[in-house]
């Protein structure tokens, strides 16, 4: 008993899945360990009843299941969305930030149990590992990071060696999904890898998308919807207010019905390699798209262009797993200035996969009808243009005259 008191205690990050499922007696045999299992919700709308027995049974000491959804849409959706952050011009980061929350509950877990090790079944190959571990190790350094798939005690190759192990350790496999993709959810989206995704000269099946309708099956009419703002954070939908939670989950059931936030795209992972993906965004194109629309409104245009080159630098941080550096927290801070006057409704036309811009307003609109319309009015003289173009055009002047020469 004294023996056992003294084992040291890692934390597994555990979806319950085949891999996490045997990691638990793979842990306690590599590193003759207490292991306390810790599952996050975030919205995946996945049947959690029965994990805990499961995890038990498999060997853990006790499996922590931590709701974290509300948390999740508050403090790493919106501020992402504010930022305007995606990742190569088209993913909308649904893995990435989810990522650094489920770690930080980890860590938060792991100084509560007293535990040494946080352990994760990320592989060596994708970005995941990245940002459960670079989460660690900004938040508590102290902390052992274990990633079997890495470990040199790990002699696990394939799906068939996990199956075998699991068999051999009476580790249930519970997964009755007959899906060949890997797939990640939460209440922002769902992405699919694998299976004949691997080949980009092959069309997305439709029994990729499980979260929308294909565009074929979308409703031949379209469908209005308004989204209201509030200093860049969305805060109501069609004139009602929501908590941020219900606002997702609503914005998401009517984008799902237009085939809306279908993304297929060939990205850049960190390590260096080139990965094809498909996601579902539904709720996450519609709010991108109208919070784009009301910043059409608000931001002037330095600071607009401006925000354009940092949304870049932004989504690369989020997606490299630098969720808790100075740099993103620094950058939180411009985003923040930049939304003051974003406040405001946006109309959007939801038709066939295509969210389509049907009107805006905003309380403090830098758009005045006079100004830009044809005819002169008091804040512009148009005569006033012909000297400032002769000062902005110089140097292209005099470099078209020294051609010349």
């Amino acid at each position: 008993m004294e023996q056992e008191k003294q084992k040291e205690k890692v934390i597994l990050l555990y979806s319950g899945g085949l891999d996490t499922s045997i990691m638990i007696p793979w842990l306690k045999e590599a590193y003759n360990c207490e292991v306390v299992a810790m599952c996050a919700d975030l919205g995946q709308e996945e049947e959690l009843s029965g994990l805990e027995a499961k995890a038990l049974k498999t060997g853990a000491s006790k499996l922590y299941i931590e709701r974290l959804t509300q948390e999740f849409v508050t403090s790493y959706i919106f501020p992402t969305l504010k930022a305007g952050a995606i990742y190569e011009k088209t993913y909308l980061l649904g893995t990435s930030f989810a990522r650094p929350l489920i770690a930080k509950r980890a860590v938060e877990i792991a100084r509560k149990e007293g535990a040494t090790a946080v352990a994760h079944g990320a592989t060596g190959k994708g970005n995941d590992q990245v940002r459960f571990e670079l989460t660690v190790m900004a938040l508590d350094p102290k902390l052992k990071i274990i990633s079997p798939w890495k470990d040199p005690k790990w002699t696990l190759h394939s799906r068939e060696d996990c199956i075998a192990y699991a068999e051999k350790h009476g580790v249930p496999i519970s997964q009755t999904k007959k899906r060949i993709y890997s797939e990640d959810r939460n209440i922002w989206h769902i992405s699919h890898e694998g299976g004949v995704l691997e080949n980009p000269a092959s069309e997305p099946p439709d029994d990729v998308y499980t979260l929308t309708n294909t565009i074929e099956k979308a409703p031949d009419a379209p469908e209005y919807v308004e989204i209201t703002f509030t200093k860049g954070n969305p805060v109501a939908v069609n004139g009602k207010a929501m908590e941020p939670v219900e606002l997702l989950t609503t914005l998401n059931k009517l984008g799902a019905a237009h085939a809306i936030g279908h993304v297929d795209m060939v990205e850049n992972r960190l390590v260096g390699i080139k990965s094809r993906g498909v996601y579902e965004t539904p709720g996450g194109a519609i709010l991108y798209a109208a919070h784009r629309e009301l910043e059409s409104l608000t931001l002037d245009r330095d600071t607009s262009h401006f925000k354009e080159m940092l949304a870049i630098r932004y989504a690369e941080l989020v997606y490299n797993g630098q969720w808790f550096s100075t740099l993103r927290e620094a950058l939180d801070g411009f985003v923040e200035v930049t939304q003051r006057n974003v406040t405001g409704t946006v109309k959007l036309k939801l038709y066939k996969g295509n969210v389509v811009p049907a009107g805006v307003s905003a309380e403090k609109s830098l758009y005045l009808e006079d100004l830009a319309s044809f005819t002169d009015t008091e804040f512009y003289d148009q005569k006033d243009a012909v000297g400032f173009i002769k000062i902005f055009g110089l140097p292209m002047k005099v470099a078209g005259l020294v051609d010349k020469k």
